[in-house]
């Protein structure tokens, strides 16, 4: 077929296609068009066209889209040439395009909205504006709709072109958009001079443009603005301000982006001050520094004062930088100075200095004047200080002063032989050549010497304690102490007084307890060495001490409160007047009650409770009770020793503080006479009554309240003798005539005894009546002598006879004896009746070792015995009888005895020591001729000491016994053959710890 050439061409539009083709060789009569999407055969579009056309536009159509074209040439002779393209339309550009950097300074963003119709994919192409070069070139899949550019250059311009493929043909869009800027680095800014400042960073390349802004901080305005392109990294700024402080801003600009960048501060340098000067001032040791204010700013002026011909620094002040001068005060004394003035601003300084100046000399500082812990010395010191030397003074206050010089170079100065507790002045001056300063004057105190012989003492008080000492031999100006509690070491009070104190009182302690006071003297602000002392208040006695009788056993309950304040223990003594054992128990602190068994009966027991706290006690009051008493036994009535008296005597059971003895007369039972008598007194003689006469006696034991009676008695008192009795003859013969006068009292009748003298025939006895007065003996034989003796009697009892004789000449009597009954008090004398007749006996007793007088005692002549009494306990006495007969006598021999010492009285025990058992006794009446002293273990009876005295001893201590034994010791007096003991006493010696109480007997 002929060849129609077909060639399709879009012309730029997306949705078109111009499909051209060549004529055929002899024409054509017209053209058919077929447009279908390739590879589908359904035809989109028909067309037609006439000879002579060789184009047709097929519209409509979709971008991007590859369309098959059928063109069919109807030819002369209805012959047809028909020939087939294919061909494709544009793409469409994408639409809504974008890029963004986010502020990003390294990447952008790009994202579209995809082209109308199909195709292949999208080809994005990145350029840097600036420099034209491609950056970035990438394809991506037909879907993508967005992509990100990174690793660009920071505040750069990038052009985006974004072109959508579809077979060989393109349809592109393009868009521009710059990076964030980077904001520069390391920015400096440093003075140049005076007057400019050099401006310096990194990293510029990082922004299209550097904008700085310097700023005067002290006029707070901007100095100089500057725009830099990229690339710039350094910028002087001139004709500023000297000294003065300058603030500089950056920022970074990149398109529409602009970004904050450092900032930095300088001074410019300042300028030096001028005329630098320094002279002495109105003050002493003072200069004046004075200059010029140079121009600019500054921020202050450092003044540096300089010492010595070194110029070393000595002081650096700081002064407003308006300032043109300034005073140094308190320089050192005679030194050079010299004063450098330095402006500065910021870190920046400039410097001035000045020519030399002096000071006058100062006394030196530092002074002080130092006990160094001695009361004998002072040690002055002082601060060196500028001048050739120094002028002392030491004096005590108000005493003449003692002056000394001393070169440069010394500081110090001790002065000795000081009295201590005293305060003394010290003066130093320091001279330099014709100057010579003030004195530095300063006092201290030497070191006073502490209290002597400090004591506390509780003077019996039980809350406070009195400290007292002795004012220490040299001066102070006070004392002060401080009380502790011993066992806790509580403190509990500081006291301070004045040197003229002696002693203090600490009130309001608590009772009982151990305080120890650590004092020590004050003269100025020093102390002596501490003194202590150590004491304990005085304890509270127990309160409410009682003591109850029980019944059943038979014993007494004491019970106590303790009072306020500390208490080691309780020491409870139980005791009785009428006994010399006592009872001793120690109790525990909180022990408030104690039972007390095997007591006597009827006994009056006296309780004391003692506290004790360290080495002091104090007592209750006495606490008092009786046991129950027994009733008494085997009372008796016997006539006493006068006939007016009855003796009454009976036996002790059960005690009793005292017994009541009630005599009443036996016929009227009436009471007459009511007797106390104390517990121990077993017999009692009731005096003033009528001779003769029957009585009743009943006795009461009383024990506290409680009363019990005895048994009654009767007695009767002995008649009287008769009165004047007298025998004569009456005047016949063989009779006598006997008379007598009635004695006072009562009586039953008389009683008569006649006895031939040297007879041995019994004595005729006769009865009288009560009132009779005389009677006659008739029958008597003639010129003998007769013994007539006469009674009254009352009861079984007689008066003492009343004898007449008539008497021959005696024989001596024989067999002469003295003995002793066992009496202390008492000898009996007997002898053999010699032959014959006599009137009487006179026995006379001599005292051979007392200055008593001899005793005489006229017997009747039948008498062989005689009972001598009311003796001197423990003597020797000589007895001789004498028979009389009318004016003649005769005298038996002498014979010699002692009569029975008296036991010692008041015998004591006591345990001073562990080992050793005191023994002390009393003589009684007179001393005994000695004394033997035994003593034995209670607990196996043996005797384990004995002593034997002389009259004279007293006392003995028996040693190296064991401690906390009980001992029994018995005293015995002795006079001849014959001794007298004491009742045995019982004692313990004491325990390592105990505190006994001694016995008493």
């Amino acid at each position: 077929g002929t060849l129609l050439n077909l060639s399709v061409s879009d012309h730029g539009r997306s949705d078109s296609l111009l499909l051209s083709w060549d004529e055929p060789e002899g024409g054509a009569e017209g053209y058919l068009l077929a447009l279908s999407s390739l590879g589908s055969g359904a035809p989109l579009q028909n067309g037609s066209a006439g000879p002579n056309i060789t184009s047709f536009w097929f519209h409509g159509l979709t971008p991007g889209t590859r369309y098959e074209i059928e063109v069919t040439a109807t030819l002369a002779c209805m012959e047809t040439t028909s020939q087939t393209v294919t061909a494709q339309t544009s793409p469409s550009p994408v639409s809504n395009l974008s890029l963004s950097s986010g502020g990003s300074s390294a990447m952008l963003h790009a994202s579209w909205a995809h082209a109308h119709g199909q195709r292949d994919g999208y080809h994005l192409a990145l350029y840097h504006s600036y420099s034209q070069t491609l950056v970035k070139n990438v394809s991506v899949l037909p879907n993508a709709s967005a992509f990100l550019f990174d690793g660009l250059l920071a505040g750069s311009e990038y052009a985006l072109k974004v072109s959508t493929l579809a077979g060989s043909s393109q349809a592109s869009t393009s868009i521009h958009q710059w990076t964030a800027p980077s904001i520069p680095t390391q920015l400096r800014l440093s003075p140049g001079s005076s007057t400019s400042l050099i401006a310096s960073w990194m990293d510029a390349g990082g922004a299209a443009w550097l904008h700085l802004a310097l700023h005067n901080l002290l006029t707070r305005t901007v100095t100089t603005t500057l725009s830099a392109r990229r690339g710039l990294t350094s910028y002087t700024f001139q004709h500023l301000h000297p000294g003065t402080q300058y603030w500089l801003g950056l920022s970074a600009t990149a398109g529409p982006y602009t970004v904050g960048g450092p900032n930095a501060s300088a001074w410019t340098y300042p300028l030096s001050p001028g005329n630098v000067t320094l002279s002495s001032a109105e003050e002493q040791s003072s200069l004046q520094a004075c200059w010029s204010t140079p121009a600019g700013e500054r921020d202050f002026y450092l003044v540096t004062l300089q010492e010595g011909e070194d110029g070393a620094p000595t002081r650096n002040i700081s002064v407003g930088g308006d300032s043109s001068h300034i005073t140094f005060h308190g320089l050192s004394p005679g030194k050079q100075y010299s004063v450098q003035v330095t402006a500065v601003a910021g870190p920046y300084r400039a410097s001035a200095h000045s020519t030399a100046a002096w000071t006058q000399p100062l006394a030196p500082s530092g002074v002080s004047l130092s006990s160094q812990g001695s009361p004998y010395s002072l040690l002055a010191s002082w601060e060196e200080a500028m001048g050739e030397g120094y002028v002392l003074a030491f004096s005590p206050m108000e005493h003449p002063v003692k002056n000394s010089s001393l070169l440069r170079g010394v500081t110090n100065f001790t002065y000795n032989g000081l009295r201590p507790g005293t305060l003394y002045t010290f003066e130093v001056s320091t001279v330099a050549g014709p100057y010579t300063s003030t004195p530095r004057r300063i006092a201290n105190w030497t070191y006073p010497l502490p209290p002597e012989q400090l004591t506390l003492s509780n003077q019996g008080h039980s809350t406070s304690l009195q400290a007292s000492w002795r004012a220490a031999s040299a001066g102070s100006t006070g004392y002060t102490g401080t009380l502790w509690e011993t066992k806790s070491q509580a403190w509990v009070r500081n006291m301070t007084v004045g040197n003229n104190w002696t002693n203090v009182t600490f009130e309001d302690l608590v009772p009982g307890r151990q305080y120890t006071l650590e004092m020590a003297a004050m003269a100025g602000p020093y102390r002596s060495p501490v003194r202590s002392a150590r004491n304990w208040t005085y304890p509270l006695a127990p309160a409410s001490v009682t003591l109850t009788n029980t019944r059943r056993p038979l014993g007494l309950s004491a019970f106590w409160d303790k009072a306020a304040g500390d208490v080691d223990q309780f020491h409870l003594q139980l005791y009785s007047k009428s006994h010399s054992a006592q009872r001793n128990i120690s109790v525990g602190p909180n022990t408030h009650n104690f039972t007390f068994l095997g007591l006597s009966p009827g006994i009056q027991y006296f309780l004391k409770v003692t506290v004790l706290a360290g080495p002091y006690r104090s007592s209750s009051h006495f606490a008092t009770e009786w046991t129950y008493p027994l009733s008494l036994a085997n009372v008796s009535v016997q006539p006493g020793r006068r006939p007016q008296e009855l003796r009454v005597s009976w036996v002790e059971s059960g005690g009793g503080r005292h017994h009541l003895v009630q005599l009443s007369v036996a016929e009227s039972l009436s009471i007459i006479r009511n007797v106390s008598v104390p517990r121990g007194v077993t017999q009692l003689d009731l005096e003033g009554l009528v001779p003769g006469s029957r009585y009743r006696v009943e006795i009461i034991s009383q024990a506290g309240p409680h009363r019990t009676s005895s048994q009654t008695a009767i007695g009767y008192t002995v008649p009287l003798p008769p009165l004047s009795l007298s025998a004569s003859p009456v005047s016949s013969a063989w009779a006598l005539a006997v008379r007598w006068e009635t004695p006072p009292g009562q009586r039953d009748g008389y009683l008569l005894s006649m006895h031939e003298e040297g007879s041995s025939a019994p004595a005729r006895t006769l009865e009288a009546g009560k009132d009779s007065t005389n009677v006659t003996l008739a029958r008597l034989a003639p010129g003998t002598c007769y013994r007539v003796g006469m009674w009254a009697v009352a009861g079984p009892y007689r008066s003492l006879p009343k004898n007449v004789t008539g008497c021959t000449v005696p024989a001596a009597p024989t067999n002469l004896s003295l003995t002793n009954p066992g009496s202390s008090s008492e000898l009996y004398t007997c002898w053999n009746k010699p032959p014959g007749r006599r009137d009487h006996y006179r026995v006379i007793l001599y005292s051979l070792n007392t200055q008593s007088r001899d005793r005489v005692q006229t017997l009747s002549p039948d008498a062989q015995n005689i009972t001598w009494t009311h003796l001197e306990a423990g003597s020797r006495f000589a007895v001789q009888v004498t028979a009389v007969k009318g004016l003649f006598e005769a005298s038996s021999i002498k014979v010699t005895q002692w009569t029975y010492p008296l036991a010692p009285a008041n015998l004591t025990l006591g345990s001073p020591s562990a080992s050793a058992l005191q023994v002390s006794w009393a003589a009684t009446r007179r001393e005994a001729e000695g004394y033997v002293v035994d003593v034995y273990d209670t607990a196996s009876s043996g005797r384990v000491g004995r002593m034997v005295l002389d009259g004279d001893a007293r006392s003995h201590t028996f040693k190296n016994l064991s401690p906390g034994t009980r001992y029994s010791v018995a005293v015995r007096a002795t006079a001849g053959p014959f001794h007298t003991s004491t009742p045995n006493l019982t004692h313990c010696t004491r325990e390592y710890d105990a505190r006994l109480q001694p016995g008493v007997l």
